[in-house]
């Protein structure tokens, strides 16, 4: 059995991050990470496999973005992942959702291919964009059923039934593999890669493809085919001073309750 879980390389939110001219994230220019939502899907995989000690059972991490993206794969096969593949290509910049689902499905049908995909997952989310719809448009594309935001996965022989958290309720859904997953950051705290993982890393397989290994054109994908576009952004104002309130004479609960209501907080 083979596990394909799809990661994405995201801008660090702790740092400076900005558009590019024609208005599209900047993920070169600026430091990145592997989505901390994404963290979880490789944390299920892993359980996944450990649970079924005895069974053959591989786990592989794929990315699609530039070339500073296959750190998001390298820190998966420190985590534990077995290989990875990064598919990187200048044509696919700029692309939206749909784009972005048609390379990875793609991809996975490859990967399928060559060694199996029986389980594909996902992260509920990235933490750029927070779409929670690509996992939806893999299963369509992949035409696989699809099972989505699981707080707790459970999985005997080819079946999977997951735990679904909803406002005042939760629901149990059962599936029959193949499938794509989607999972919540409720779903088990990932793992930090040791120093042993960290090492054995470096000596996994990690394959780099293009669009022309997919079978894709670039004109399939990029901002020029998108749906979505982002047409305007505008910088964050600077930071300003606070105002202080003073309360000399008994007047600060009243000066504080006029700040507060001139702000609409109260």
């Amino acid at each position: 059995m083979n596990i394909v879980v799809c990661v994405k390389y995201v801008p660090d939110a702790t740092g400076d991050r900005k558009f590019e001219d024609d208005n599209t994230v900047d993920r070169v220019g600026v430091d990145g990470l592997l989505s901390e939502l994404d963290e979880y899907a490789v944390e299920q995989a892993l359980q996944f496999r450990e649970k079924r000690e005895g069974e053959e059972i591989t786990v592989t991490a794929l990315t699609v973005g530039p070339e500073k993206a296959v750190d998001a794969v390298r820190k998966s096969l420190q985590m534990g992942a077995d290989s990875g593949v990064h598919v990187v290509d200048d044509a696919i910049a700029g692309s939206d959702y749909l784009g972005t689902s048609l390379v990875l499905a793609k991809a996975i049908e490859k990967i399928k291919a060559d060694t199996g995909a029986d389980l594909v997952i996902c992260g509920m989310a990235s933490t750029d964009a927070s779409g929670s719809v690509v996992p939806a448009m893999l299963a369509e594309r992949l035409g696989m059923p699809q099972v989505t935001l699981a707080s707790v996965v459970e999985s005997q022989g080819d079946q999977v039934r997951i735990k679904r958290d909803n406002e005042g309720s939760t629901e149990v859904i059962g599936a029959t593999l193949p499938i794509v997953l989607s999972v919540t950051d409720q779903s088990g705290e990932a793992r930090y890669p040791s120093f042993k993982g960290i090492m054995a890393a470096k000596k996994k397989p990690l394959e780099t493809w293009s669009l022309s290994d997919l079978g894709l054109d670039a004109d399939q994908v990029g901002l020029s085919v998108a749906y979505t576009q982002v047409e305007d952004t505008t910088a964050r104002p600077p930071r300003t001073a606070g105002e202080i309130v003073t309360d000399e004479d008994g007047s600060g609960a009243g000066a504080l309750v006029e700040f507060l209501a001139s702000k609409k907080f109260i």
